[in-house]
């Protein structure tokens, strides 16, 4: 049987007595103090009328938002009926599992509170979200990989991976390709445009650039991973993770023809 052995990696990045530190948790942890490091240099930089504390108290909405978010978002569209009954696994989050798009509800419904809290645009704070936010997403599929979960599809492919989990047979790395496709990748291209004028005064754009392209490289994807046990394909063998991505193409690319064509009719100065 061909493929490469899957590495002796614990999920358990170290413990200290009872405290047990996971590649999962700190994934999360990393992604979270590296992005509030940034956007306070962005605020700064750019003078974006942000400061130190309201960055702070920022972060801390869009880290709630991210847990409860993707946690609910997970139980709704994967966890299948052990989540509803058995409730308390909602609070199991070093175990893995967590929904994107359940996240992304979340952070969008912290955003919004938060923007209106401190009467800042909306579309500025989730600007400053996703330019970061491909980096967190980077390290939580790496995690995943390392957990040995959420694999790809049987294949012959020369760097198929033998997942313990997936019954040893060759599998597509497809945590890997995910980590550098919607995380590295997009990370750089928001933020090579961001450093031009036009993008960062048109709020909203990197956003939606954002939910465009993690939409089409999730769908594009779909096609590696193999879908959840308990929901397996629907229709036509599309899966869980391309129905939910679709909408997010939808309202991406709205977003951008309505600003691009404000940006045509907005007279010259």
């Amino acid at each position: 049987m061909t493929g490469l052995d899957f590495p002796d990696i614990s999920p358990i990045m170290f413990s200290i007595g009872p405290l047990v530190i996971r590649w999962y948790s700190m994934a999360y942890l990393i992604g979270i103090i590296f992005g509030w490091w940034m956007v306070n240099r962005n605020a700064e930089k750019y003078n974006l009328g942000l400061d130190r504390s309201q960055v702070e108290d920022f972060i801390f909405y869009l880290t709630l938002g991210i847990i409860i978010g993707g946690r609910l978002g997970y139980a709704v569209f994967y966890g299948g009926a052990i989540m509803w009954l058995e409730p308390w696994r909602l609070l199991e989050i070093w175990k893995g599992g967590m929904s994107f798009h359940g996240g992304a509800v979340g952070v969008i419904v912290a955003m919004w509170l938060y923007s209106r809290k401190i009467g800042y645009s909306f579309l500025r704070l989730t600007d400053l979200v996703v330019l970061y936010a491909p980096l967190g997403i980077m390290l939580g599929r790496l995690a995943n990989f390392v957990n040995d979960e959420l694999w790809g599809r049987a294949t012959d492919v020369p760097w198929a991976v033998k997942f313990p989990a997936g019954g040893f047979v060759p599998r597509h790395p497809s945590q890997l390709y995910e980590a550098f496709c919607e995380g590295l990748l997009m990370f750089i291209l928001l933020n090579w445009l961001w450093r031009y004028p036009r993008v960062r005064e048109t709020r909203g754009f990197v956003s939606a650039l954002f939910i465009v392209c993690y939409g089409c490289f999730r769908i594009v994807l779909e096609q590696f991973r193999e879908p959840d046990a308990q929901l397996g394909f629907f229709f036509g063998g599309v899966t869980m993770g391309q129905m939910l991505s679709l909408p997010l193409i939808i309202i991406g690319l709205l977003m951008l023809w309505k600003l691009i064509k404000e940006q045509k009719t907005r007279p010259l100065t």
